[in-house]
């Protein structure tokens, strides 16, 4: 949860609604999906609104090219199907991982903010990246 959006949930409650908020979004303004392997959710990957992408996959699962694996059909499925001329991602920029991720999968820097998410008490600024539909 380091470079997420918000703080860890602290109640069972707080990640039903988190949950049920994701599972409610209009198909013509995104689409979450879990990431499940060998019948465990292993994370979560989507478009909580086009065409911003977000992923979040369990530490655990780290550096064994599942994000990637996920990722890839999801994003031709924006092209193909959503018909998104480009897709954006907003990352913090100590997410080295992240950021190493999305440029194998042809993102490229878009430019940059400071203290564009206030997280609990630290301000957190965001490079932004772009794949353009070829």
């Amino acid at each position: 949860m380091r470079y997420w959006s918000s703080l860890p949930h602290a109640t069972i409650s707080e990640t039903r609604t988190w949950v049920a908020d994701m599972i409610a979004i209009p198909a013509n303004e995104g689409e979450d999906f879990v990431i499940e392997r060998d019948g465990q959710v292993i994370g979560k990957a989507g478009f909580y609104r086009f065409p911003e992408i977000g992923f979040i996959p369990r530490p655990d699962h780290w550096g064994q090219g599942l994000a990637q694996e996920a990722l890839t059909p999801l994003i031709e499925r924006a092209f193909a199907v959503h018909g998104l001329a480009r897709i954006e991602a907003d990352v913090d920029p100590r997410n080295a991982g992240s950021l190493r991720l999305l440029e194998r999968l042809g993102f490229v820097k878009s430019g940059f903010a400071e203290r564009t998410w206030l997280i609990g008490d630290e301000w957190c600024d965001s490079v932004y990246l772009t794949l353009e539909r070829k």
